[in-house]
């Protein structure tokens, strides 16, 4: 089964856009290249256990196993030697990634307490769209009773479009949520 947004982009987003944007080629419209989810865990060098429910919730919520992210310099003040555990983080592509999306946007996005919008000002330059979560909680997958920690994550957006009007006007008619 095609994921639900994949088809809302193929049959609705595209056309938009290239009615929007005059693009002379349908190859040209921008699409989502890429979803990157991104934990860091500063405190893991004193507790390394964290960093197995870390992974545990990134997974969860991913459906797809994350990567550890190793320290590659030693640092006195922070107690952080080389090749430390620090961080997860997991790239997702194709179905997983617009159903990611599809969660993101439609399930844990309104679960966010005062929600009323994500900021339209965290773009690149570049058309790629960058979103802080402070807790992991607003993903339904992740059980409350097992949690020990709040862990916040960064969720990074990689599109092909070239200029940040694009890159909004792409995430606008996928159904991203922005402050108005």
């Amino acid at each position: 089964m095609a994921a639900r947004l994949k088809e809302h982009y193929t049959k609705k987003v595209i056309p938009a856009l290239t009615k929007e944007f005059n693009y002379k080629n349908v190859m040209a419209v921008p699409k989502i290249e890429k979803i990157s989810l991104n934990i860091g865990l500063g405190e893991a060098t004193q507790n390394p256990k964290l960093m197995d429910g870390a992974v545990n919730e990134l997974a969860q919520v991913a459906g797809q196993k994350p990567v550890v992210t190793k320290a590659r310099k030693s640092i006195a003040a922070f107690k952080l030697r080389e090749n430390m555990a620090i961080g997860c983080t997991v790239t997702l592509r194709g179905e997983r990634m617009y159903e990611f999306f599809d969660r993101l946007v439609n399930v844990a996005l309104p679960r966010v307490r005062d929600f009323r919008g994500v900021s339209s000002k965290s773009f690149d330059g570049r058309g790629n769209y960058t979103l802080g979560v402070k807790d992991q909680l607003i993903f339904p997958e992740i059980d409350y009773n097992k949690v020990e920690k709040l862990k916040g994550m960064n969720i990074c957006i990689t599109t092909t479009a070239r200029t940040d009007a694009e890159g909004l006007a792409l995430l606008k008619h996928l159904g991203m949520p922005f402050r108005a």
